[in-house]
């Protein structure tokens, strides 16, 4: 084994397959470790294949310092020469989504709709990059923690409409759309199909079509309609069911258009009672589309939301409950995801918060610090979002600058609501 390469020091090996070797490693300079990916030296003699390999190392190389998003492996160096192609990445030390891709290690519904949910954003992110990944399957997608996830091997990706694909050599034909397997031009609802593909699996333990020769695949993909998720697994709901075969639609005007709807009907999928995480807990995807339907973080990236929402604390309170007492200090700011609260002083009400309604934040922008000027209290069961102040200065300056930049608006508009009364009497 190699004991260095280039600034590196290697480690260990951490898988091998007859392309490339992939090492745990040590950055020194940054103080890290990191995964390198190796192209193998016989690949890269090779007069056809090694031309083969090297474009996809230089392709994936390509994108060092663009896929910047919390569900996708960041590329952090690359090296492309005559004999020598490797790609420095973030090490993900959890392991592919392959393991839980088999009937016996099936995870639990929610959480593989959680997956999936971000795997939606994450491509996404890269859709609107011009990136179109054409590898999507569970080998690519790599956990992170016990509940996030990681999508890596952008070496097959196509970049602003380029068309061509590859059906052998590279790819996986299992998950490849009926385009892809025909070489037509392709989009980013080839990689809806194949997550699509990918989900059916994750719930099922099963590929949706059998097959014992990549012809014999071909030709399944192209004219034959799968099973339903739940002729294969009876607690699947029809909703998962539905949102699998509109996934897997094999004509484009039947599939989702769009990875916004993909993921917008998992939101919507995992708050139903039978997908609900533990009582009292939100869901990742729950907590992702109720930050993304509030009008003041419509100004955030989808990066910028999915970092606001690992900092901020959800709760559910019952009516009466008091979340903040006049007169008393705080370091919070809170937003109204479902309900009604009620703003009193001194036993008068002043105003009543609805959905989307920020309030709290004065304790945030006054620098001397301040103490609460009146009662909050929940007139309804509500859904609370709390941010604490000393989380806000440790987001990002561009996260952090969008949180006042919201705040402004919602001064003006309160000055503003402040002015029309003023001017009724």
């Amino acid at each position: 084994m190699l004991n260095r390469l280039g600034k590196y020091d290697l480690l260990k090996v951490l898988g091998q397959g007859a392309s490339s070797t992939v090492y745990l490693a040590c950055d020194p300079f940054a103080q890290r470790e990191v995964a390198i990916k190796v192209a193998t030296p016989e690949i890269l003699s090779d007069p056809e294949r090694g031309k083969l390999y090297s474009r996809l190392f230089l392709n994936e190389a390509s994108l060092v310092g663009k896929l910047n998003h919390p569900h996708i492996v960041q590329i952090y160096d690359a090296v492309v020469a005559e004999n020598a192609c490797y790609i420095v990445m973030e090490y993900v030390p959890g392991g592919t989504l392959e393991a839980f891709a088999q009937v016996g290690h099936l995870l639990p519904l929610e959480r593989v709709v959680e997956i999936i949910f971000k795997c939606t954003r994450a491509l996404d992110f890269a859709f609107r990059l011009g990136i179109t990944h054409r590898d999507i399957k569970p080998a690519n997608i790599l956990l992170a923690g016990e509940f996030d996830v990681k999508i890596s091997d952008f070496g097959t990706a196509i970049a602003h409409g380029v068309d061509c694909t590859q059906v052998s050599g590279v790819g996986s034909p299992a998950y490849m759309s009926p385009q892809q397997v025909q070489e037509r031009p392709l989009d980013h609802r080839t990689d809806i199909y194949s997550l699509g593909v990918v989900m059916f699996q994750l719930l099922t333990g099963q590929l949706p079509f059998q097959a014992s020769s990549n012809y014999n695949m071909v030709y399944q993909i192209i004219n034959t309609q799968p099973v339903k998720p739940s002729f294969l697994r009876s607690d699947i709901p029809a909703v998962l069911d539905d949102i699998v075969a509109r996934a897997m639609a094999k004509e484009l005007e039947e599939r989702y258009p769009d990875w916004e709807q993909f993921g917008a009907d998992l939101a919507m999928a995992v708050r139903l009672p039978h997908l609900k995480v533990q009582k009292g807990d939100f869901a990742d995807a729950e907590k992702f589309a109720m930050l993304r339907s509030l009008a003041f973080f419509s100004i955030f990236s989808d990066v910028e939301l999915w970092e606001s929402l690992r900092f901020a604390q959800w709760s559910h309170v019952a009516p009466g409950t008091v979340i903040m007492r006049d007169g008393e200090p705080g370091d919070f700011f809170c937003f109204v995801a479902s309900g009604e609260l009620k703003i009193t002083k001194n036993g008068k009400m002043l105003n009543v918060l609805t959905v989307g309604d920020c309030f709290g934040e004065m304790a945030v922008i006054n620098r001397q610090g301040q103490t609460r000027g009146a009662d909050v209290t929940a007139l309804t069961a509500a859904d609370i979002i709390t941010i604490n102040g000393e989380a806000l200065n440790a987001a990002s300056e561009s996260c952090r600058m969008h949180f006042y930049q919201g705040f402004l608006d919602v001064l003006a508009g309160r000055l503003a609501v402040a002015n029309q009364r003023l001017a009724a009497f």
